[in-house]
Order: C-alpha cells, then structure tokens, then sequence
C-alpha cells in the first residue's frame, strides 16, 4: 500500500433529486440510435433476463451481498430501473455464495431458480421460489437440485408443454467430470420429476478446460441452441468465452460449433460470459451477459452488458454481430428513454429517500433506521467491518460523502468494502479522525489527526479513482479550516474478491453500545 499526505478540498454539492432520470432528446427520423455498454452499471454478474408483455426483467448474482439477487425491469434492454431483490430476507437453508438466478415467467407466476450455499454442508445447491408480483418478492420453496459435490446455474426450458431444468454438475463419478445435465420439472415447477440426461460435457483442454457453465438454452426453427460459458470466470487472471451448441432435440446429441470461442475478451471488455438470450418484438436476438470493464475490471465488478446474435440462414447457426468480443456501441433494440442518473444524495433531516443498501451476509443483517433526522445504525457486532451498510459502485471514478455528528464512545467511518477481513476505513470519534485498514483480517491504523473539540459536525469524504486509488478527507461543513484540514490518498489493489467488487458505504463501530448520527450522504459519479 501507497500513501501520502497534502492538502486537498472536494466540495460538496448536495441536491434532492436522488435517483433522476434525464430526458433524452429524440432522434431524428431513419437515424440509428444506439446504446453503450454498460447497459446495467456496477457488479451484477451472471444476469438472467426474460420478457413478459412489454418489459423484460433481469436478475443477477449477489454474492455474499444481501438482500440478495437484485431485479432490475426495462422497456428496451438498454435503460434498467432498479425494483428490489428477489429475497429482502434471506432463505433460511442458506448461508451465502447467492450466485446465478434463473428468472422463469409461467402462467401468470414468475419463478427464480437460485444458487446458494447450504449452511448444514457449505455446498453450493438449487433453491427455488415463486412470485405473482415481482416487486413484492419471492416465497422461497426449498431446494430442487442436491447433486453430490455441486450444483448451480439452473436454466429452464419449455419443451412440448413440459418444464425442464438444467444445471451445472460437478463430481457425478470417478470417471466423469463436469457436466451439463437436464430433467424434467414437474408441471408446477417446483421439483423435479425425471431422471436426468446429460446434454454436453465440457472438454478437458482448450478453452473450456476450466468447466462448461451459465446455459442459455432456446428454440430457433428445428434447433435447441445453447450458449455456455468456459474456463476462469472470475478475478484478475479471468479468461471466460463463450461458445455455441444445437440440437434437435432437447436431450441430444448436441454438437458444438466448430468456431468456438464465438466470443472472448478484449481491451474494451474483458472475460465475458454467462447469460441469457432474449427475443424482442421484432424478432432481434440479444444476449445479456457480464464482462469487467478494460479500466476498471475488477474494481467495479462483472457488469451487465448486451451483445446481439445474427443467423446465416444456410448454416443455422448464430455468431454475434460485432464480432468475437463485446460492442463498447452498438445499434439499440428500440428507441431509448431516458439517462439513468446513478448519482444521488440524502438530507436525513428533510428527505425520506431510501438508498439501495447491501450488507455483507456473514454478519446478521444491521439494525438500522431513520429518525431523528440522521441515519442511525446500532453498533451490535463490536467489530470494525460489521454493521456495513453498502452501495453498489457502478464506475470507478466516484466521490462518497457522509456527514456525522461525532459520538465519544463510536467511531463513525466510510469505508471501501471487500468483505469483513480486507476493507479500509475512513472515521470520526470523538475529537480524532484515523485511516485504518483490515487486510487479510489484521487491523492496522495507517494515520490519526487531532481535531478541535468544538467541530462535531464532520463532513468525511472520499475520492476514488478506477476503483483502485483513493483520496480520503475531512472538512466542516460551511467553515474554512484548511489550516486543520489533510487528505490521505492510498492505493488498494487487494481489495476486490475472487467473485465480487467492492462496495462503498458507512458503519459504526467500537466496544460501547449506540447508534451512528449519519445526517447526509451522498455518491456522485466523474
């Protein structure tokens, strides 16, 4: 780690209209509009999309984030507004690792087919639940899919008026490795009623050697295509491609496409894969996927972007209309709507906005609530990451800011969050101000100031930088004190995880009881 001190303000500009959309100016007559990946910003891997009437919906990985799967609707596939999770509370079998949701849309009942861990064997397994009405969530109905060492990724297909799932399989023998397998569901989805059938085995060298994973099956004429994903999904030595596969017939034989890869990474996007393909209106065929961003990688995660699949109708198969790897711009499905403005800000004292918290899942989920006119989370675990409240970054260029009235017993801090053994933290208690780090689970205290005893009222602040750098500093809101006044900047390239981006948030901490006295906060996006 790198550090410095000098002298550094950042104003604050703190404005009501939180979660703004801005109108976008319509095109003129027979000009191609166009969209930029990505279509959905931040960490939201391994998506699954659908379309129900007019709107499609999209759910993706959470990781160890809860609440967990976040849903997203959209009239267009480019402009996604954000309408809640699949569980607000987690299902009771689980203990994390919420990977891959499968959303399934039938007879009136949309349906989530879910990775997660198992708190009695800590293995990976299929969960499944069920909703009439998306935005109120889903009941959870157990698990559907035990296989011996693991199973994830389920994908659901409607065959002749019969539901069948299929999953990712690990350890089916001692002569077997990893598997795509299917079975039939029964007509209300929610077991499994046939026994199951293997539809393609991943390949022991070349660039499905790391596993075959994250099917999207569908129809097309006389043929089930797939698109599947292989080798690394995941962190800085990522090496994830997708390829092509058909059938005739559901249960096989299936042959893969002699041009596999028929997508890889690139400077622009990196790693793409596991998706889904959805049909718009007009019978255009686009796949939502993830890829990490070439600047940002992965300090903002896997994020969700949109490739689109043409035919050549003499061959029957698909390849991807801008080549081999991710469209930075690319021609829209239909007319865009409006600017997704991800920057926002909170005045607890006169605004009821709600921020679109997260949490880490191996702590219980912080108590907090709003009054008093200051977000107020009770320091209940007695440690330096817990009590985290998150925010999902969506680009690396950022500034974070909280306001805080200073408490003598607890350290209030705005923190950049890998998980509970790897964050750094910016805090106020008392008349001090630290910079401290968790890495590898050892606590460090990196630089402390002294402060005045009469300023209570800290504005704490940081800058970010590709997600990688940071510029921490604190200030009095409507008072000059340069002369008091320092900033730290520290790079931090071990913050992100295997599978999953930091997050930026706020906590409280220390050994007494109480509550935090957060006024304000705000995010805004360079």
């Amino acid at each position: 780690m790198k550090f410095f001190t000098f002298i550094f303000f950042l104003p604050l500009f703190l404005t009501t209209n939180a979660f703004a959309q801005k109108p976008k100016p319509k095109p003129a007559p027979g000009l191609v509009v166009t969209y930029r990946n990505p279509v959905i910003a931040g960490d939201f891997a391994d998506p699954s999309v659908i379309r129900v009437g007019d709107t499609y919906y999209a759910a993706g990985t959470s990781s160890e984030w809860g609440p967990a799967y976040p849903i997203y609707s959209s009239k267009n596939l480019v402009d996604w507004e954000y309408i809640g999770p699949v569980f607000a509370e987690l299902p009771e079998w689980t203990m994390g690792s919420y990977w891959a949701p499968e959303l399934y849309f039938r007879n009136g009942t949309f349906y989530c087919y879910y990775t997660a861990r198992r708190k009695s064997d800590k293995q990976s397994f299929i969960g499944v639940a069920s909703t009439k009405d998306l935005t109120k969530g889903f009941k959870d109905h157990g698990v559907i899919i035990e296989w011996t060492k693991e199973a994830i990724d389920a994908f659901v297909v409607e065959d002749n008026g019969k539901l069948f799932i299929t999953w990712k399989a690990y350890g089916l023998d001692k002569d077997r490795g990893i598997e795509i397998l299917g079975a039939e569901l029964a007509p209300d989805g929610l077991k499994v009623i046939g026994k199951e059938f293997g539809l393609i085995k991943a390949e022991l060298t070349g660039w499905e050697s790391g596993g075959a994973e994250g099917q999207s099956i569908f129809k097309r004429g006389n043929y089930w295509y797939m698109l599947y994903s292989g080798n690394a999904c995941c962190g800085a030595n990522c090496d994830y491609q997708v390829g092509f596969a058909r059938a005739e017939n559901l249960q096989g034989p299936w042959t893969k496409y002699a041009g596999n890869p028929a997508l890889f990474g690139d400077d622009s996007w990196k790693c793409p894969g596991h998706g889904t393909v959805v049909v718009t209106p007009d019978n255009r065929y686009f796949y939502l996927h993830h890829a990490y961003n070439g600047v940002d990688f992965t300090f903002s995660g896997r994020q969700g972007v949109l490739s689109e699949l043409v035919w050549d109708e003499v061959t029957k198969w698909p390849s991807f209309r801008y080549g081999k790897t991710t469209p930075a711009q690319a021609e829209a499905p239909v007319a865009i709507g409006a600017v997704i403005n991800h920057n926002f800000s909170i005045n607890y004292n006169k605004d009821t906005l709600k921020a679109p918290w997260v949490y880490d899942v191996s702590f219980p989920k912080p108590s907090y609530n709003v009054q008093n006119g200051a977000l107020e989370i009770e320091n209940t675990t007695r440690t330096n990451t817990g009590n985290f409240l998150g925010l999902t970054v969506k680009k690396g260029n950022y500034t974070f800011t909280s306001e805080v009235h200073s408490k003598k017993d607890l350290s209030q801090n705005i923190i950049v969050y890998g998980d509970a053994r790897n964050a750094v933290g910016y805090g106020v208690r008392d008349n001090q101000i630290s910079l401290w780090q968790v890495k590898d689970g050892v606590y460090e205290v990196i630089k402390t100031q002294e402060i005045p005893d009469k300023y209570k009222d800290i504005k704490l602040s940081l800058q970010s930088r590709y997600g990688r750098f940071y510029e921490f500093r604190w200030d009095v809101k409507g008072q000059k004190i340069d002369s008091l006044t320092s900033s730290v900047q520290i790079e931090t390239p071990w913050l992100p995880r295997w599978d999953r981006a930091p997050r930026v948030g706020v906590n409280v901490t220390g050994n007494g009881s109480g509550k935090s006295e957060i006024r304000a906060v705000q995010m805004k996006y360079d």
